[in-house]
């Protein structure tokens, strides 16, 4: 046992060492001499007598040589093996190394300087685990937050537009099951509709906007024009219409001189035209006719201003903000072979510019709502409107979803996902004996467009213009192109066949081209427009559409319009008054006069059955709907051109010197015709309805013709959300809750159709 003086001086020991340590960590720089000196002084202790003979004097430590070049050859003892010899001076020794710990000898592969590795295919590279498809989902709705809150995307709605697409591009592509639910999360971010699950969930809009995220350049146009078009990034600018190099695209030149024009025959044939007849299996009487959201006189219809009590009960014919009862269709077609006598002979045929189904919203349809209406009302065209064969197109709402058809290009099954439409109408119209098999079958082939030659010398074109209509969302996959969908490679082989043959052709569709591009897609009917100026006026003789529910007409110039003459207007084309009075519009109907040689329009007559009187109808059955002559469209708008004689026909040339005489007299805008003052060239496209807005300011010209310039008159609760712009009637879905879908821009031609 250590004393009590040793102990002591133990521990003076252990601390001399430990400030030691310290010290000459602080003192690295000194000379040690220096340093141990003060060591001692310090803490009152003596250096190890170690540490004191190591260090010497400065200049007096022993060194080597101050110079030693090293042998010429390897030292090949450092390893006990080489994969080459070692002392060859050609290449540096590779020495065979083993790993002690690893137990692991290393290849010469390794580091071979004749083989170096591109790239590690041995060793683990870790990726995250593979997420859920909810997870997916999850983490796509979480970026769409965060791009919405970035800073940077601030002044760029249409960056952050795009940005989301491609977002949601992804999960479609990797997770398409999720996509639906990612439609409606974006519907709510983007507030874009009062019943997102409903209208984009998966048993709606969901599956297609899915399809076209996947197969869109949403980065590039495509995802631009679905922004500026559906999601109302206002600063999206639109594209240019693309460069359109039509080098190849006709087999041959126009020929020039165009050959003669065919020598009328004197016989007039009475040519029927009915549209967007719109007909409404679930039309309700005494429901809400005056309704401010969704499609009226249905059980469900309400206006706000009384949720709970019908203002306006609706009349069993219909009112203006509903669609057809069948009450209505019943009146129009026993009125019609009366009104036109044609009882007993019939319409030497019909043309039917589209649009048979109701105004739904999307989750109310279905395939078999689309295969009934149809069903049902080509059984009744067959049964009234005589022998005559009727030559139908498809319209914006003849199809589930609503305006959709998805051109062929998309591939797979996709391609084929609306033929179950295409074969139905195909069959039904066979069926009826309207068309023959082969015509058939290439409406089953050509998303229900189809080709007649009837023995008479014409030909019948039918095109499904949902393929360039802008609600249409399989639209936006490749919007820099021309013709996706093959349509118009398909008109076009047509129409050189008849040029050829040397026959004239009718051209039937329901969405018009032109206009002011609000309801076309630029690029389609921009190229529409190069064939009817290759084709016209020596083949094509008339062009039909429906769709606007109004009765309107325009004019296809040659060279773009860039001048508009009666020398250079081409085709006309007819846009057909609808039977359905949505939206403020009587219901009407149209007949022609056609040379049965040249197939011109002589002279065209139009009906229509005054709405406002409805309700008079209900208390009493002895008396239905009256339907009134309407207007000579020869005596309404021919009597100032005074180098027409009676039987030349009402062909661009006509119309172009009618519109010279609206321009320099812009009475004639007010006064249709010195017989019946009441009947305005206004009046004329609502059908003379009590709610046509009246004419201010004359006409403008625009794409391809002359309009007048309307301006809403309100009427109370009458007219809610409703916008009158050009000849347009629109209806914009954020102020009304509109029951179809259409594009954003509420502009002339944008409304709901």
């Amino acid at each position: 046992m250590l004393s009590h003086g040793a102990r002591t001086h133990q521990r003076r020991v252990f601390i001399c060492l430990a400030v030691l340590c310290t010290v000459l960590l602080s003192c690295c720089c000194l000379d040690m001499r220096l340093c141990l000196q003060l060591l001692t002084i310090s803490v009152g202790c003596a250096a190890p007598a170690a540490l004191a003979a190591s260090v010497q004097p400065s200049g007096t430590l022993a060194l080597g040589p101050s110079v030693f070049t090293a042998p010429g050859a390897f030292p090949t003892s450092l390893f006990q093996a080489y994969f080459n010899d070692p002392t060859a001076t050609s290449a540096q020794p590779q020495p065979v190394i083993s790993d002690p710990v690893t137990h692991k000898k290393y290849p010469l592969a390794l580091t071979d300087p004749d083989h170096i590795p591109q790239a590690d295919n041995v060793d683990p590279h870790p990726l995250p685990p593979k997420a859920s498809d909810s997870k997916l989902l999850q983490q796509a709705m979480a970026q769409i937050q965060s791009i919405r809150s970035n800073p940077i995307f601030a002044n760029s709605t249409c960056a952050a537009c795009q940005a989301t697409l491609v977002v949601g591009k992804m999960l479609a592509l990797a997770a398409p099951g999720q996509g639906p639910a990612l439609s409606v999360f974006i519907c709510n971010l983007f507030d874009e509709n009062g019943n997102c699950e409903a209208n984009f969930g998966a048993n709606a809009l969901g599956s297609p906007i899915t399809q076209v995220l996947a197969n869109a350049d949403v980065a590039g146009a495509d995802g631009q024009m679905f922004c500026e078009n559906f999601l109302g990034a206002s600063k999206c600018p639109i594209l240019p219409t693309s460069t359109l190099n039509l080098t190849t695209w006709f087999a041959k030149p126009k020929p020039n001189p165009l050959p003669a024009p065919k020598k009328p025959s004197g016989e007039r044939l009475r040519v029927l035209h009915l549209s967007d007849v719109h007909i409404d299996p679930r039309f309700a009487n005494g429901a809400e006719a005056n309704c401010t959201t969704g499609l009226c006189c249905r059980e469900n219809a309400f206006n706000a201003q009384s949720p709970n009590h019908t203002l306006s009960p609706a009349p069993r014919y219909g009112s203006f903000l509903c669609d057809s009862p069948i009450s209505l269709i019943g009146a129009a077609v026993e009125s019609i072979p009366v009104l036109t006598d044609t009882k007993d002979t019939g319409f030497a045929w019909t043309v039917y510019t589209g649009d048979l189904v109701s105004h739904d919203s999307e989750n109310q349809l279905s395939r078999d709502y689309i295969l009934y209406t149809e069903t049902l009302l080509y059984s009744v065209f067959k049964q009234t409107v005589g022998s005559g064969p009727v030559y139908a197109a498809l319209g914006n709402h003849d199809s589930y979803d609503q305006a959709l058809d998805a051109p062929h290009a998309i591939g797979g099954e996709l391609a084929n996902q609306f033929s179950w439409n295409y074969d139905h109408v195909a069959g039904l119209w066979e069926h009826e004996g309207w068309i023959p098999q082969s015509a058939a079958n290439l409406a089953r082939a050509h998303y229900a467009a189809y080709m007649v030659r009837r023995s008479d010398g014409l030909r019948i074109i039918t095109l499904n213009t949902d393929l360039w209509y802008r609600a249409n969302y399989f639209n936006y996959i490749n919007v820099t192109q021309m013709d996706p969908s093959g349509m118009l490679r398909f008109l076009t082989d047509e129409l050189q066949d008849a040029e050829d043959a040397g026959e004239r052709v009718w051209i039937l569709g329901h969405v018009l081209s032109g206009w002011d591009g609000t309801n076309a897609m630029k690029n389609p009917t921009n190229l529409f427009y190069q064939i009817v100026d290759r084709f016209s006026p020596h083949v094509i003789a008339n062009i039909f559409w429906g769709h606007t529910h109004e009765d309107q007409l325009s004019i296809f110039y040659a060279n773009n319009g860039t001048n508009m003459s009666a020398e250079t207007a081409q085709t006309v084309s007819w846009i057909g008054p609808s039977l359905t009075p949505l939206t403020n519009l009587n219901a009407g109907f149209r007949v022609y006069e056609v040379d049965s040689a040249t197939f011109d329009i002589v002279d065209a007559h139009t009906w229509r059955s005054d709405v406002n009187s409805f309700p008079a109808l209900d208390p009493q059955t002895a008396h239905g709907p009256t339907f009134v002559y309407e207007y000579s469209t020869r005596e309404a708008y021919g009597a100032n051109i005074t180098q027409w004689g009676p039987n030349d026909p009402l062909n661009a040339t006509w119309w172009h010197l009618v519109t010279e005489q609206m321009e320099a007299n812009p009475d004639l805008v007010t006064l249709a015709n010195a017989i019946d003052t009441a009947q305005t060239f206004n009046n004329f496209q609502g059908k003379e309805s009590v709610r046509t807005p009246p004419v201010h300011g004359g006409l403008r010209r625009g794409e391809d013709m002359l309009y007048p310039q309307r301006v809403i008159e309100p009427r109370a609760a009458e007219l809610p959300g409703w916008v009158r712009v050009g000849t347009m009637m629109n209806k914009s879905s954020q102020e009304r809750g509109c029951p179809c879908r259409c594009p954003r821009r509420a502009s002339a031609g944008a409304g709901c159709y």
